[in-house]
């Protein structure tokens, strides 16, 4: 594979030769700017092998380099070697950022080529001026991945169904209404957008186009006078195209999408989002867009009173399918039976495979044991597939999309009796989790403003993490949703009542042990006073954490009241769906810490 890679990438800069591109940019994503994208897409991992899912990849006529975030620095190391590729840790004070490196190596009236459908409009010109003040050309219309890549695979065909509206809680029609006052709002009668999950929100629609994503490849322009949505013909039902033709949406091929959008009238001002809408869409609407806020984002991930019973709901069967693969994750080794990560990915996808309303996973299960615990996004291979045993932890970070909510939950176990430092870890994390738990803020807090406190009893003892404390979650959709998030760096959006996010703090020592701990909360209103209205966060997530890790002698009080409530709402919620062995053990499980 590492022979095959190197020839690839030989095939591309012959390719780069022929239009006189000195280097290449190719962002990890697809013509809709998505993070989990379908194997047709698949360009970085075609050239690289590297399968996470965020990084980019710059190609020179000298060299071949690869930009990863802190969550795949140990993997994208271990999956680019031996092929040349030099991996760049992105956001390391040493590392420099794409454009710097290019400025650095390339010369005065060099050109860098793009494809300009992967790149956003934002980061489009950010790239175009920066790399212009190098002298340094910048050209949108490289894209000869097709021309080595002869066996690509063919954009999805999988069939579009209706996500009803006892479950979606607003019809389309509604939504659109919405959406176009509030583009009304910022200066434009249309709005278009890329965004996959966007379009699956905004139309109440689905498909199986991208693995553990439940969306419909298409773009989809919105406007009063009729709306259009280019998608395949292949993926349209009868069903569905009186469905759409109901709520007044024309389909157009999704070839079409260049053309179809340079026939929009000029006197037709089109809203775009600098960071969902590409460059390439925004040049062919050059003299007639604005560019603002997308008017889905924030509608999208503040559920409405239908989507939070179905969130609840779908979390109590995914708890009981969490509590049957603990049960039988425990018993297969305490039997001595052979058990590998893949196996244990096995066990919780029956488990939740046989709850109701059951689609898919809402990613690839993360089942970690011992030192691959440490590799924030590990994915068991064949090839690297350890066997459990005893004397180490197992860190399993798993979900699924039910038709009425999607999850995301984090648990670590300790498989046998766990070290001293293992418990002290383990609890620092949890002192990090239980403060963002109970947290309470005023109105218009975001999340970089709460998230230190997930990382204080870490910092005291000179340990951190390098990911994010907690991302948005969709509804039957994408379980990373923006744009809210708990992280250092500001997304500049408030948490607001009804917006589902991950609260998961963790800590990693490369070579020995990853420890997460992840709930998903619901923001909530908790009082208003003279000084307004605060917030706070509701836990949704229903699993017991494992209490054998917790070391109580360093926990508060209220820490430790903490666990033994949401421990007892686990034990209330969950056991009136088991039989008795299942809550016998789940009654040991959730007993109070003491």
């Amino acid at each position: 594979m590492k022979n095959l890679i190197i020839e690839r990438i030989v095939a591309f800069r012959n390719e780069m030769d022929k239009t006189g591109v000195k280097a290449a940019i190719l962002p990890r994503t697809d013509a809709h700017l998505s993070e989990y994208i379908s194997d047709h897409w698949h360009i970085v991992r075609y050239l690289s092998g590297f399968t996470g899912s965020a990084g980019s990849m710059v190609i020179t006529d000298k060299e071949a380099l690869l930009w990863v975030d802190s969550r795949y620095f140990l993997q994208g190391a271990q999956q680019i070697e031996g092929t040349g590729i030099v991996l760049m840790k992105d956001g390391l004070p040493d590392t420099p950022s794409i454009t710097e490196y290019l400025c650095e190596h390339l010369s005065k009236g060099d050109k860098v080529g793009i494809n300009g459908m992967l790149m956003s409009i934002d980061e489009t010109a950010t790239l175009s001026k920066r790399l212009g003040g190098c002298d340094i050309s910048l050209d949108v219309d490289f894209d000869p991945i097709d021309n080595i890549w002869k066996d690509r695979p063919a954009l999805p065909s999988g069939k579009i169904f209706i996500h009803d509206e006892k479950y979606a809680g607003e019809s389309a029609q509604s939504k659109i209404t919405r959406i176009l006052s509030e583009a009304h709002r910022q200066g434009a009668q249309a709005y278009f957008t890329s965004a996959l999950d966007e379009i699956a929100w905004v139309l109440n629609i689905r498909s199986n186009d991208v693995p553990c994503n439940p969306v419909a490849t298409s773009f989809l322009y919105l406007s009063n006078k009729g709306s259009i949505l280019f998608v395949d013909e292949a993926k349209m039902t009868p069903e569905v195209a009186i469905y759409l033709k109901d709520a007044n949406v024309s389909v157009e091929p999704y070839s079409s999408i260049l053309t179809g959008l340079a026939a929009i009238p000029k006197d037709v001002t089109v809203l775009l989002s600098g960071s969902r809408a590409s460059g390439a869409i925004a040049h062919v609407l050059e003299g007639h867009y604005v560019k603002g806020e997308s008017p889905v984002a924030m509608p999208k991930a503040i559920k409405n009173d239908v989507q939070i019973s179905g969130i609840r709901n779908a979390h109590l069967r995914d708890g009981v399918a969490m509590v049957r693969s603990l049960i039988e994750i425990n018993r297969t080794i305490e039997e001595g039976k052979p058990l590998t990560e893949i196996g244990v990915a096995d066990i919780l996808l029956k488990h939740r495979k046989a709850e109701d309303l059951y689609f898919d996973l809402s990613f690839d299960s993360i089942c970690g044991f011992g030192p691959h615990g440490a590799i924030v996004h590990y994915s068991a291979t064949p090839e690297s597939n350890l066997t459990i045993s005893k004397g180490n932890l197992l860190l399993i970070d798993s979900g699924a999309n039910y038709i009425d909510g999607t999850t995301d939950i984090t648990r670590t176990i300790a498989i046998g009796i766990p070290s001293a430092e293992m418990r002290h870890d383990f609890t620092l994390v949890m002192k990090g989790h239980i403060a963002i738990a109970t947290s309470i803020f005023p109105e218009g807090t975001r999340g970089a403003q709460l998230d230190a406190l997930a990382r204080i009893p870490l910092w005291k003892e000179g340990k951190s993490y390098l990911h994010g404390t907690g991302h948005g979650v969709g509804h039957f959709l994408n379980v990373h949703e923006g744009p809210q998030s708990i992280r250092l760096n500001d997304t500049l959006a408030p948490l607001t009542p009804g917006m589902l996010t991950s609260n998961e703090p963790g800590v990693y020592l490369s070579e020995r042990y990853g420890i997460r701990c992840e709930n998903l909360v619901l923001t909530i209103p908790h009082s208003e006073t003279e000084f307004g209205k605060f917030y706070s966060f509701e836990t949704i997530t229903l699993c017991p954490f494992d209490r054998s890790l917790f070391e109580i002698s360093i926990m508060s009080e209220e820490e430790i009241e903490w666990v033994n409530n949401y421990h007892r709402t686990v034990y209330d919620s969950l056991s009136p769906m088991l039989n008795q062995d299942e809550r016998e053990w789940l009654a040991t499980a959730t007993a109070p810490l003491c």
